[in-house]
């Protein structure tokens, strides 16, 4: 069985830490055993990751130093947040394969995903990236940089950058070569770095592809058998956060997309991780998943979570 996991931001590091290396190494310790088990149960496993809190403080690292060292453009953090979850990732599953007596290595491969340069995303930018200001500090930082700040529900602003539709990974060949193999590859973190193409030259854009629809993407061209999203909820739920509400345990795409459609599944929560589901049957997928990550295992071999079937 080969399988795509991508994580969410509570398998990298806990909900309002602070961010250091050591905490990370210690959220990445428990997740690293759980997919290290399945590995030992033959499972062949393609993980891909959030990025959020992460890029976050790179990008506040950027602001903080811009009076000492040249701040690096969006694609360039983003890369840099890549290698350094997906380093530490690799560093941890690697050291719980070998405790195993398994001989699958697990290496990360810096991620570039191709996106379309006229992308209607890229007239009107939608997803937060970096800290919140108040809004004099907010128009300060756009007059110097031209960036676009939106305000939150929260009533601070936050810069906002286009989030466009992933097209293709770059890397596809020495991906697909690396998993035939036998091993785990850490690969399209954060959703890759978005890059247009030009005369077969590759240019870095300021924008964040969704890191669930890319999961698909990858799921599709590695021909998964499964998609398994790892989120903070061990299953969807209809009517979340009312009197009525009800999880899911096994549901068809045409339901799911009505329930979509419908707007069950809100944008900013549950919303693009059913719609990455989606997208992997659409393209021939036989199974996604979503499902908590102390659940992984169960959810692999169908008993947890909440099952997408064509």
């Amino acid at each position: 069985m080969r399988v795509v996991v991508a994580l969410g931001g509570n398998a990298l590091s806990p909900a309002g830490g602070t961010g250091t290396a050591e905490e990370m190494r210690a959220a990445l310790a428990r997740t690293s055993e759980t997919l290290a088990d399945l590995v030992a149960r033959d499972v062949g496993l393609v993980i891909t990751h959030g990025n959020g809190p992460q890029v976050g403080r790179i990008l506040l690292q950027q602001e903080y130093a811009a009076e000492y060292v040249p701040p690096m453009p969006m694609d360039v953090c983003g890369a840099q947040s890549q290698g350094q979850i997906g380093y530490l990732l690799a560093q941890s599953l690697d050291s719980a394969l070998r405790r195993r007596g398994l001989p699958t290595r697990a290496l990360c491969l810096v991620t570039q995903v191709v996106v379309n340069g006229r992308d209607p995303a890229f007239r009107r930018p939608t997803k937060p990236v970096g800290p919140s200001y108040e809004r004099p500090e907010a128009q300060r930082i756009a007059h110097q940089t031209g960036h676009v700040f939106r305000i939150m529900p929260d009533r601070r602003w936050r810069r906002v950058v286009a989030s466009p539709a992933p097209l293709r990974i770059v890397e596809e060949e020495p991906l697909l070569q690396v998993i035939d193999a036998g091993h785990v590859v850490v690969a399209a973190g954060g959703g890759g770095v978005p890059v247009v193409e030009h005369k077969r030259e590759l240019r870095g854009v300021e924008a964040v592809v969704d890191k669930d629809l890319t999961a698909a993407r990858l799921a599709t061209l590695v021909r998964a058998d499964a998609l398994l999203i790892l989120t903070a909820v061990p299953q969807v739920q209809v009517g979340f956060g009312t009197p009525a509400a009800r999880a899911l345990d096994r549901v068809s795409a045409a339901e799911a997309r009505k329930l979509l459609e419908g707007g069950e599944f809100p944008e900013g929560s549950m919303g693009p991780k059913v719609s990455a589901c989606l997208a992997f049957l659409d393209a021939g997928g036989s199974r996604a998943v979503i499902a908590a990550l102390d659940d992984a295992a169960a959810a692999v071999f169908g008993d947890a979570g909440t099952t997408f079937v064509r």
